[in-house]
Formats: structure tokens, sequence, C-alpha cells
């Protein structure tokens, strides 16, 4: 089935871009070789399950591409137009989109989609229907997010709402503070996605790839990257997605341009390693009898966590054709959809030293959950378990043994072939059940800090009057730091170095260093590196 329905997404890709070729909405990227060679649960792409069956949609707007689609998933009006929005759930049970929208017979068609108004939706199922409570306010690409003190925030293109609860009638607009802390705000600050870090602060990442953390949500946000931190591949990057589970972050962005998204993680939010494969593409909202909906356009995507903080459902904004082409009273429009997702199963690695090319064995927990039953459903010569770079080329250790440990299942694999360097910190499993569905997971490293401290470094300032540099260095990580060295470089030559001693989380420290020469000059290329243990923690040049 799976295959199946792959080779229909890339049937119906091709048909698009032939149909659609003269226009400068899309472009073919070329795939690597050797994404030819990936398994099935290589790509997030292959994480995609069915759509929950609905009414199919007949004589009604859209392509005949998108005839077939069910018209009750996630929100559909014949007169608005929908685009972006993602879910929240209360203790009731009740499910909450907060989506834009904008009237369809508009004077600029889809182009009227900078006078959006964000809508408060709710729905019973996850899926939806969601039918429209009332309206929040004007803005575009709403993400909602709850403080940890109740309170809801819709972030909005250049601002953000913010009432007492989901159901408020009274949302209040403000904006949000930022601070760049001396480095280049990257392409500006717009299509922000946000992500709970344990403490209750926020990982923010912005349109262009940067990364920002705030204390609470709503204090100043604080930019700790100096350059994108997407992958290093040619892309018209946009709609970036984050979020956390109790693992690790995760992080989509979407080369609209190309209509192929990337799938990164990362143990902290700042240092990201990227899976190889699409995340998404054109194609993958599929029914169950393996049925396309082929929207041209997949956008916005946002995620909806279990308790766990698991993505099990993606929202994306679609549309029918391309934007431009979407007219006033015309038969094109757009919507929100919702995808379920498979989640994922529970992992953590029982060794306690860390592994490496000499490890000959590797315990695995697989843990138990509602409807999963390790001990029983799961084919056990099917898994591999490894680092990515080896599992999801079907390579990495196999399994020798298993044993019960309650509802749990310990799989113990050889350890040889499992590529895990020092840097891992999530390894990935990848199997299936024993009727043939997909399996996988990152499993939990007992001698892994998931909660590193993070330093990082202010402009140096050179005093003349006293003939001194200093450097201001803040933890924004979750943990104490280590005593760090800061090195403080110009035109490639060490000016200037210093310890800063142990940080509490947030703490700030303000060097004063005597350079080997008097800089001249303001606002000089200065280069900071800050080493922790012999690790480098941060290197940051300030641009002129």
């Amino acid at each position: 089935m799976k295959k199946n329905i792959a080779t229909k997404i890339l049937l119906g890709l091709s048909v698009l871009a032939c149909s659609t070729s003269t226009y400068a909405q899309t472009v073919e990227r070329e795939r690597p070789a050797e994404w030819q060679q990936l398994v099935p649960g290589a790509r997030f792409m292959d994480r995609f399950l069915a759509m929950p069956e609905g009414t199919q949609g007949k004589q009604t707007w859209g392509t005949d591409s998108v005839q077939n689609r069910y018209t009750d998933n996630g929100i559909e009006l014949p007169d608005i137009s929908f685009w972006g929005g993602n879910i929240l759930q209360t203790p009731d049970k009740r499910y909450h989109l907060y989506v834009c929208g904008w009237p369809e017979n508009s004077p600029k068609g889809h182009m009227f989609w900078s006078n959006s108004t964000v809508f408060h939706a709710t729905s019973d199922k996850l899926t939806g229907p969601y039918h429209i409570q009332n309206s929040i306010g004007k803005g575009h690409n709403p993400e909602a997010f709850r403080l940890d003190d109740g309170r809801i925030v819709v972030y909005v293109i250049d601002g953000y709402y913010i009432a007492t609860n989901e159901d408020s009638p009274i949302w209040y607009y403000q904006k949000f503070d930022f601070d760049p802390r001396d480095r280049p705000i990257i392409e500006g600050l717009s299509n922000l996605t946000f992500a709970r870090r344990q403490d209750g602060s926020r990982l923010m990442v912005c349109r262009g790839g940067g990364v920002w953390i705030s204390r609470d949500g709503i204090s100043p946000y604080r930019q700790l990257t100096g350059k994108r931190v997407y992958p290093a591949v040619e892309g018209k990057f946009e709609d970036p997605v984050v979020w956390k589970d109790s693992l690790q972050y995760h992080l989509i962005v979407n080369d609209w341009l190309g209509r192929i998204a990337y799938y990164q993680r990362s143990k902290d939010g700042i240092h990201w390693v990227t899976e190889q494969g699409e995340a998404y593409m054109p194609g993958v909202s599929f029914h169950r009898d393996g049925e396309i909906e082929h929207w041209f356009k997949y956008e916005r995507p946002k995620v909806f966590q279990d308790h766990n903080g698991r993505a099990i459902q993606m929202n994306f904004a679609v549309i029918d054709t391309i934007k431009w082409n979407d007219l006033p009273g015309d038969r094109h429009s757009s919507k929100n959809i919702c995808i379920p997702l498979n989640k994922g199963i529970l992992l953590s690695v029982l060794n306690t030293q860390p592994i490496d090319d000499s490890t000959r064995r590797i315990e695995v927990r697989i843990q138990a959950e509602p409807g999963f039953n390790p001990q029983t459903d799961i084919d056990i010569q099917s898994l591999r378990f490894g680092a990515y770079t080896e599992v999801n080329y079907g390579r990495g250790c196999l399994p020798v043994k298993t044993r019960k440990d309650g509802k749990d299942l310990i799989v113990t694999f050889d350890g040889k072939g499992s590529g895990i360097t020092p840097d891992e910190f999530a390894p990935k499993l990848i199997g299936h059940t024993t009727k043939g569905e997909l399996l996988f997971g990152y499993a939990y490293l007992p001698y892994v800090n998931y909660t590193p401290a993070l330093l990082s470094a202010r402009r140096p300032q050179y005093d003349s009057s006293q003939g001194t540099l200093k450097v201001k260095v803040e933890n924004f990580g979750l943990s104490t730091s280590q005593p760090a060295e800061v090195e403080v470089r110009l035109n490639d030559k060490t000016i200037a170095q210093g310890t800063v001693e142990s940080l509490e989380p947030y703490g700030v420290s303000e060097l004063i260093l005597p350079p080997s020469f008097h800089p001249d000059g303001d606002n000089l290329p200065y280069e900071v590196i800050i080493r922790s243990g012999g690790v480098e923690m941060e290197r940051h040049t300030f641009l002129q």
C-alpha cells in the first residue's frame, strides 16, 4: 500500500509540474542519489497515515485533482478561503483551531490574504470538521500556544493576541519584544513558530531560521544564532514548525519553490541534524483506499502533540492551484486539512556507558502503551537500531535476543555497526509490526544531558579609558554551566582570553579582559569562541 501510494504521489507531481511549468511557482529539486536507498520509515513523510473516512465532495470548488477530498476534514466553507492555523485541546475534550481566512470573493482573490481575520473554531474530533465560534481579530499565519499560567497566546505576523482561555470573548493585541543580541536578524521576523522547553520557557524559530528564547513565552525573545539552522542545501525556505517531545526538538522547514520539506532534530534547539528524505511534499493527503487529494501546495504545517509530546497529527494550509490564479468568485480556494501521523514508540537504552564501536551489546527497552503490546505486536527480526545515518538505509544493529520486563520488552542488539558516535543523542529504531505496519522511535540515552548549558556571548566592547574589552556571556540553557574559556579574535588573531565561572540558567557574567593591543574603532568584526571541557559551545563572528 505504501509503495503504491508513493508511486501515485510521484506521478501526480509529474503531472502538476508539467501543467504548471510556465509559472515561477515551482522548480524541480534534484534529490540526492542515495535517497533512493532509504528504507520505509526513514523519511518523515513515511509517518503520514490515511485520513479518516468522511464526506467526499462532489461538484464543489476546486480542480478535478481535489474533487474526491473529504470536505468535513479540517475546516472548509464555500465562501471563506482559510490559511494556516493549529489546534489546542481543553480538558472537556474539545479541540480548538485558530485559523485565518478571508472572503473567497474578495477583490484580490487569494492575494487578499494580508487582510485575513483570525477565527476560533472548535470540533469534537481532532480531524474536524471545525466550526467557527468567533473571530479574534485581524492577522495572518496564526500559531497558538498555552502559557504555563493557562493564558492563550495566538501569534500572528507582527504581533499576538492573548486571552485568559480558549473560549474568551475578549482578546488583547500586543507585540513581542525582540533582542537580536548584536546578531543579524535573518530574513526579518515573520512566520514564527514556538516550542515549550522543560521549564516553561519558549524556543522560537523565525522564518529565516534564527533561534530565539523567551523566559516565559511573552517576555523578550533573545536571539542565540547568527545564521540559519536550516539544511545547507538550495531552497526558498519558509513555514518552519518546531516542537519538542519528551526527548528532543523537531523542526520541519518547507522549500516553497521546490515543494519539498526537510526534517531536523536537536538535543538543545540550537544544534540540528538533518535526516535524509522528504519531510512532506504534495500528495501526502491520502485515503484508506489509496486515493490521493492532489493539492497544488501544502504550506503552514502545524502539529498536534500527545501527552509525551509526540506529533500525532499535522495540519496544512492547502490550495488547489497557483495562489494568484485563485480569483474572486471562481472555483478555486484554500482550506486547512488534518492528516494523522504515526506517533512512533517509546524507547530507552539501558546501557549506562557511552556506546561506541567496541560496545558488544546494546539493550533497548520498548515501552508498552494502550493499544500496543511490544511482547506480541513486533516482528523482532525486522528491527534495526543505531544512528539514523545507518538505520535509514536498512543497516545498523541486529536483534539477538529479547526478554520481558513487566509489560515492556527488552531487546538486546548486537553492537556491531551501530554507527553511534559521541555526538549521538537519540539513536533510531525502524521495523514493523507482525501486521506489517511501520514501527519507529528514538531512544533515550542515560548518559546524555538533555538540558545542557547554552553559553552565548554578546559583542565585545572596548573601553578605551580602561584599555579593556568587556564581554558579556549568558547561559540560555536549562542546567548550570561548567567553567568555560572565552577567546576573542580579530582578523584571525587571538587578542584576549579569559574564563567565565559557572552560570546558573539565565545567569549573566561580564568579563573584563586586557587585549593584546588597542582595537581601533567600534563594532569591529570580533570573533568570540566559548569552550567548556574542550568542547566548543559557541563560535560567532560579529559583523561590522
